[in-house]
C-alpha cells in the first residue's frame, strides 16, 4: 500500500503530533509498505535545508511554508501538486483545523481514495489569545464542517472528544483510538544514570514534555517551591525542549538546587531510563488531548499526579492509579505530590495499576487498528 500522511511537522521536530506520525509511519514501512510525509520545512525554530529525505524508510517532503499564523500553524501548499499528480492508496491527515485536512480530503475524494484523519484533540480554547481565536471561530463555524465531509472515517484520541466532534459529523465516522508508547517502556532499565547526572541522592519529581505555556512548567515549579519551604530531601526535575517557557522558568527557579533543568532527552532507552529513576510523574498542563507521556510513565510503573483536562481523566481514576488537580491549584497539587511520595505501598500499588492499565496501549497495538481504517 502507497500511504500519504500529512501533518505541519515532522522529525526532527518534537511533539506528540510528530511522535505519533513516526510511530506509525516506520511500522507500516517494517511491514512492506511505501510511506510519504508531507509537511512544511520548519521545526518551529528555523526553516529545514533539506526538503526531501529518507529516514528510517520513510520520504519525507518538506514544502516551503509561505506563512506563519502561530506556533504551530503554518500554510504550505507544496502537498497539493503531489497529491494531485502521485497515486496514494490512502491519505491520513492529522491535527484538525489546518487547511491541508479540507484540501487533500477534497483530491482524496475526487480519486476515490481513503481519507483518514486524526483529531489530535485541539478543542480546549482556555487561554488562547485573540489573535489565535478569531481564525479559530472560522474553523469551528466553516472549516471543519467542509473538512469532515471529506473524510472517510475521522479518529479520536479520547472520548472526551465525541460530543464536540458531533456537532459537525456523525458519530458513525468517528473511531475511538488513543495514543500509544513503546513497549521498551515496559522493560526494567539496569542501568540507571540519570539520577547521577543530576546528583540526586533522594526523591525525584519529574515534569516531562515541551516548555510551552500549555504544558504549564511554571506551575510546576511554583509546587516545587512550596514544598521546597518544608523539606529537603526532593529533588524535581524538568526535562524538554523549549518552546517559549525557558527563561521564564530559569527565572522562577532562581538560585534554588533542587529544581533542574535538564533540557531534551533522546533516544527510547534513555527517557525509560528517566523515568525509571523518578517517583512521580507530574503533569501541570491546562491544555492537553491525551499526551504520550502519560502513558510512557504509566508503562514505567509511576503514579501520577495530573490535571484533569479533556482526555487524561478517562485514563485516571482518583486514588486509585493517581490523582486530578485542577489546574493551578499548587495547593493541593503539593499535597498530592507529597501524599505519593511519602506513602511507598500507595505508590508502589499505583504504579502497578498503571502498569497493567497500559498493556494494550502499544503502538504496535495501535498501528494495527489504525491500519484496518486503510484497508478496510
Amino acid at each position: 500500500m502507497r500511504i500519504a500522511m500529512i501533518g505541519t511537522f515532522y522529525a526532527p521536530t518534537i511533539g506528540g503530533v510528530e511522535k505519533v506520525m513516526q510511530e506509525l509511519a516506520e511500522r507500516y514501512v517494517q511491514q512492506g509498505h511505501e510511506v510519504h510525509i508531507f509537511c512544511s520545512d520548519s521545526d518551529k525554530h528555523q526553516r529545514l535545508e533539506k526538503k526531501y529525505e529518507v529516514l528510517n524508510g520513510v520520504h519525507i517532503h518538506r514544502s516551503r511554508y509561505l506563512l506563519k499564523l502561530s506556533l504551530n500553524t503554518y500554510i504550505f501548499p507544496g502537498y497539493i501538486w503531489d497529491l494531485l499528480w502521485q497515486r496514494y492508496d490512502v491519505v491520513h491527515t492529522h491535527v484538525s483545523g489546518k487547511d491541508y485536512v479540507l484540501f487533500a480530503g477534497i483530491i482524496a475524494f475526487l480519486k476515490g481514495k481513503k481519507h483518514i484523519h486524526t483529531t489530535h484533540c485541539p478543542w480546549t480554547d482556555k487561554f488562547r489569545p485573540l489573535s489565535v481565536r478569531i481564525p479559530l471561530f472560522f474553523t469551528n463555524h466553516f472549516l471543519n464542517y467542509i473538512s469532515y465531509f471529506f473524510c472517510t472515517k475521522i479518529i479520536a484520541i479520547t472520548p472526551w472528544e465525541i460530543p464536540t466532534l458531533r456537532k459537525w459529523v456523525s458519530e458513525k465516522n468517528i473511531v475511538v483510538l488513543p495514543n500509544g508508547m513503546d513497549r521498551i517502556f515496559f522493560t526494567p532499565i539496569t542501568k540507571k544514570t540519570f539520577k547521577k547526572k543530576l546528583e540526586i541522592k533522594g526523591k525525584m519529581v519529574l515534569f516531562f514534555g515541551r516548555l510551552h505555556p500549555t504544558k504549564a512548567p511554571d506551575k510546576f515549579v511554583e509546587m516545587a517551591h512550596a514544598i521546597l519551604k518544608e523539606r529537603k530531601d526532593i529533588d524535581f526535575v524538568i526535562v524538554g525542549p523549549d518552546e517559549g517557557e525557558l527563561e521564564k522558568v530559569k527565572h522562577l527557579i532562581g538560585e534554588e538546587k533542587k529544581i533542574h533543568i535538564y533540557g531534551l532527552i533522546l533516544g527510547k532507552e534513555n527517557i525509560a531510563a528517566m523515568y525509571q529513576c523518578a517517583d512521580v510523574y507530574v503533569l501541570p498542563s491546562y491544555r492537553e488531548g491525551l499526551p504520550l507521556t502519560l502513558f510512557e510513565a504509566m508503562a514505567c510503573g509511576l503514579p501520577v499526579v495530573a490535571t484533569p483536562c479533556n482526555g487524561v481523566p478517562y485514563e485516571m481514576k482518583e486514588g486509585i492509579n493517581g490523582f486530578l488537580v485542577p489546574y493551578g491549584d499548587i495547593a493541593l497539587l503539593k499535597k498530592r505530590v507529597l501524599e505519593v511520595l511519602d506513602s511507598p505501598i500507595l505508590a508502589k500499588k499505583m504504579g502497578k495499576i498503571n502498569k497493567k492499565k497500559v498493556q494494550d496501549y502499544t503502538w504496535d497495538n495501535i498501528s494495527q487498528k489504525t491500519f484496518l481504517l486503510y484497508d478496510g
